[in-house]
């Protein structure tokens, strides 16, 4: 039996995953987020450290014999939080999380200071990296700054908790700015750049290498054996991949979690930084991939979800499995800025188009279709990447709405498969790593596909109306966004 924990942000999921591959169990502990100031998001490290622990308990409560024959654990967890650890391993302040967009200056300042930063480390210095946060730090709070012995990524954390080892995998590190992404390295000049050096950096491992053992009294308390491996894990993005065996060049899933990710493996290193795609490593050794990231999928449906207090599912039900096509009204999902393709912070979310007969519905397929449209932008940007992706398997929260599915498809003009476990998707690649830890097995054999629950093919006749609707919502970026 393995087992997998996702540190997600607005919750951690754990799931038990027998030797034949099937999802046994599952359990999950929600998070809090907080925002101080504008552009600001944070977390409590130590809230992630107890709902972890929190969801294994729930698994041992009610599923004890599984419990007590995990072998190996796997970790994956949410990109780019700056985790500011003293010497003692304490937290000495809240996690600046991903989506984050204070330190824009910071991000200016970095790409000035390392004119090589592109070609090292893969990507666009965008608030969302930790490197800018660290940056941020030692301008606002250089007290803070100044006791900073270890920096850790959200799950890194969660591992020192579990484990006592401070250890980081390859994909989660090649979002921080900081790693050597094509030789897999930290690079001493990246680190030198944000006032860091090598020694405050963690270990690093692939994602499916041993990191450390779990330590005794959690094996204790959940009565598992004393020699339990946790594998090096991955970002939650690679962990997704991982769990839908999207493990060879090419492939390729869109994940609509509460940010949004169209993802594709490569074979090399193939940063794309002029276009906002991530170029990062694979959780796997010899692979890397490509990302478009949009900070606000379903996001952006919990949001609208709270604002007209009625739960998500209450809001599509009425709107079927399919519409007939583009809503009159427009949606701009940049809720919490954007990424692929427009790397601003600063960038907002926008209803156009309202009129005084505008119904709920309408405003809620909007929302969908935003959505959809901005992960047409970051189809376009891999595309001038590397090439046309032909379909994608569709994971995270939004995965259970075909409706969603339908208009994705439509919008993409590709192929969209709904497939099974693909609410749990990183953790189950979590999972799968902690396996390959535990028996060295071969990934191929372990890192199977889903199986497919159902297929979206575009409509011929809404094709027209989507391409003449994203055409005009791709207008309204540049008409509203605010002058520099």
């Amino acid at each position: 039996m393995y087992l997998g924990m996702d540190i997600g942000t607005s919750g951690v999921k754990a799931v038990l995953v027998s030797k034949a591959g099937a999802v046994v169990a599952t359990a999950a502990r929600e998070l809090a987020l907080s925002h101080p100031a504008p552009l600001w998001s944070e977390q409590d490290p130590d809230t992630w450290v107890d709902a972890a622990i929190g969801a294994v308990d729930d698994l041992a409560v009610h599923h004890p014999r599984e419990v007590t024959q995990v072998r190996g654990i796997g970790l994956s967890g949410q990109m780019h939080g700056a985790t500011l650890l003293d010497e003692d391993g304490r937290p000495l302040r809240p996690a600046i999380l991903w989506n984050d967009g204070r330190s824009q200056a910071e991000c200016d300042r970095l790409e000035q200071r390392c004119p090589s930063l592109h070609a090292i480390g893969g990507n666009l210095a965008m608030p969302g990296f930790t490197a800018p946060k660290l940056l941020w730090v030692a301008r606002h709070e250089p007290e803070i700054f100044e006791r900073v012995a270890k920096v850790l990524l959200p799950k890194a954390y969660v591992r020192y908790r579990l484990t006592g080892e401070m250890v980081e995998d390859m994909s989660d590190a090649a979002g921080t700015l900081w790693l050597d992404v094509g030789q897999r390295r930290w690079s001493a000049l990246l680190l030198h750049a944000t006032g860091l050096d090598l020694h405050h950096m963690p270990r690093l491992v692939e994602g499916s290498e041993a990191s450390a053992m779990l330590a005794p009294e959690l094996a204790q308390r959940w009565g598992m054996a004393k020699n339990v491996v946790v594998a090096g894990g991955a970002g939650d993005c690679a962990a997704s991949a991982i769990g839908l065996g999207a493990i060879a060049p090419g492939d390729a899933f869109l994940s609509l979690g509460t940010s949004g990710v169209v993802f594709r493996v490569t074979d090399s290193f193939a940063p794309a930084p002029a276009s906002a795609v991530h170029a990062f490593c694979h959780a796997l050794p010899g692979l890397w991939h490509q990302m478009g990231v949009m900070l606000s999928a379903a996001a952006s449906l919990a949001w609208l979800a709270g604002v007209m207090k009625t739960p998500a599912a209450a809001l599509l039900a009425p709107l079927g499995e399919r519409v007939d096509g583009p809503s009159p009204v427009k949606f701009l999902p940049y809720l919490d800025g954007e990424r692929t393709p427009h790397n601003d912070a600063s960038a907002s979310g926008a209803f156009v188009g309202l009129r005084g007969a505008t119904g709920r519905g309408q405003m809620v397929q909007a929302v969908l279709e935003g959505v959809a449209f901005a992960a047409r932008d970051n189809l376009a940007a891999l595309r001038a990447a590397s090439g046309p992706i032909a379909e994608v398997d569709l994971v995270g929260g939004g995965s259970r709405s075909p409706l969603w599915a339908q208009i994705c498809a439509d919008v993409l003009g590709i192929p969209v498969h709904r497939v099974e476990e693909g609410e749990v998707g990183a953790a189950l690649g979590a999972a799968r790593l902690g396996r390959l830890a535990t028996t060295g097995e071969d990934p191929a054999q372990v890192c199977t596909r889903p199986r497919r629950l159902a297929s979206f093919a575009p409509r011929a006749s809404v094709a027209s109306a989507y391409d003449d609707a994203y055409r005009r919502w791709r207008e309204l970026y540049p008409a509203l966004k605010e002058p520099a």
